[in-house]
């Protein structure tokens, strides 16, 4: 037994599924999960001492590689001076001033723990400031696992087929009204429904959880019309797109100014971390200045803070062009080859992100992404596993390439895809 399975098996005996999160487990992919023992650049090295070039990157946040120099020295900087306060320091600012500046839509910001803490915080305060209680949400977009947001919430849910939201009361999602992403049409009879009880119009700019779909000409700009026309907020769920799609954001790359913009992963430098902004009428009503409670022991924890300021300040001179450019030319690539094994392949991309879907039609949408050959993915999955190549284990994720992937890193890649049996 390898050492993988022996803390697989281990694992389940203590923690359910043998996981901290379920997709993890690798059982829509039929496989075992890898451990890991250790991430240096674009690699990942398993507790075999087994080496892997790694498109997961903690599932986005490793935008310049694991176990960079700059965060690494950062990071042993701030840890010689305590590991938590619980109380106010100069590094929360620092981080803070870095997000507003670099972000079109964010003029004050709140730190939190993770993503899912920043967009639930943030149907909170939209409600409290709007007094209204819906709030709109694609289907397959995900936005973290608070209650009101795991209706067809993505990835993980699809990838593991579990029907529903049990432990999730009816009265929970009363308010969580769905529509096809991409779709406005659907938005606008939502709005002349319950418009004038929406609070909220979620969205991942650029949808990360049902694989890359990218948002079809004028969709972003019809919810920004649509949410001011009828007083609601607009919510940019950027904690995937947040400094990868560009420096300054999804909102920045399309032009559209959210109300609010949750954010995580990139921003913490690979240490738990989210937050959420946006105008200064809007966050100002965040206590203590107002009356919409959220807090946090560990908010603001300076390993975060510190890790976050160092990416954020070295993503400010790398070539985010260069690097849009070779993740192109890989996920082509990788389409060239898997097209040549006459399978049905779309690959949607964007800057440093890509998925691969196995069908014939484009892929829009949930409904579309659903439509992909799990089957065929499975087999790609795992014969890319066996030359070396991690990738997510589903088919509703994104790959992620990096600034420290290096020419002959996406060589090996294609490689592997080519001697992949079907």
């Amino acid at each position: 037994m390898d050492k993988s399975k022996e803390l697989f098996s281990k694992a389940r005996e203590i923690i359910p599924g043998g996981v901290n999160s379920p997709v993890r487990a690798c059982k829509s992919v039929r496989s075992d999960p890898l451990f890991i023992a250790r991430a240096d650049g674009p690699h990942v090295y398993t507790e075999d001492g087994q080496k892997y070039v790694d498109y997961v990157m903690s599932w986005g946040p490793m935008l310049l590689g694991h176990n960079h120099p700059a965060v690494n020295k950062a990071l042993h900087e701030a840890v010689d001076k305590g590991t938590s306060y619980g109380a106010p320091c100069k590094a929360e600012i620092e981080l803070a001033k870095a997000i507003v500046d670099a972000l079109p839509g964010v003029e004050m910001v709140r730190m939190v723990n993770s993503g899912t803490e920043a967009t639930m915080s943030a149907l909170r305060l939209a409600r409290g400031y709007t007094g209204r209680n819906k709030l709109v949400k694609f289907h397959g977009c995900y936005h973290g696992h608070a209650d009101a947001f795991l209706a067809s919430a993505g990835s993980g849910v699809a990838t593991l087929s579990i029907p529903g939201t049990p432990g999730v009361p009816e009265e929970t999602v009363k308010h969580t009204l769905l529509a096809e992403y991409n779709n406005l049409e659907q938005v606008k009879e939502l709005f002349a429904r319950y418009g004038e009880d929406i609070a909220a119009v979620f969205v991942e700019p650029v949808a990360g959880n049902m694989g890359v779909v990218l948002p079809e000409e004028g969709f972003l700009q019809g919810l920004r019309q649509i949410t001011s026309e009828y007083g609601s907020l607009l919510v940019f769920d950027e904690v995937i797109t947040g400094f990868r799609v560009s420096f300054h954001g999804a909102q920045g790359f399309y032009g559209i100014v959210p109300d609010l913009t949750c954010l995580g992963k990139i921003i913490g430098g690979g240490l738990p971390v989210g937050a959420y902004g946006g105008k200064k009428e809007i966050m100002s009503r965040i206590a203590p200045d107002g009356d919409v409670y959220q807090a946090g022991t560990l908010s603001g924890n300076p390993l975060a803070m510190a890790a976050g300021l160092a990416t954020i300040n070295t993503l400010k001179s790398m070539d985010y062009e260069l690097l849009e450019q070779k993740t192109r030319e890989l996920a082509e690539g990788l389409k060239n080859i898997l097209e040549e094994k006459s399978l049905p392949v779309q690959v949607n991309q964007i800057a440093s992100m890509f998925t691969i879907f196995f069908t014939e039609k484009p892929v829009k949408n949930f409904v579309s992404a659903k439509e992909s050959n799990q089957e065929l993915f499975i087999k790609f999955y795992n014969g890319m596993r066996e030359q070396g190549i991690n990738l997510a284990p589903s088919g509703f994720e994104c790959a992620f390439n990096s600034f420290a992937h290096s020419e002959e890193d996406l060589e090996k890649t294609l490689s592997a895809a080519k001697k992949i049996n079907f």
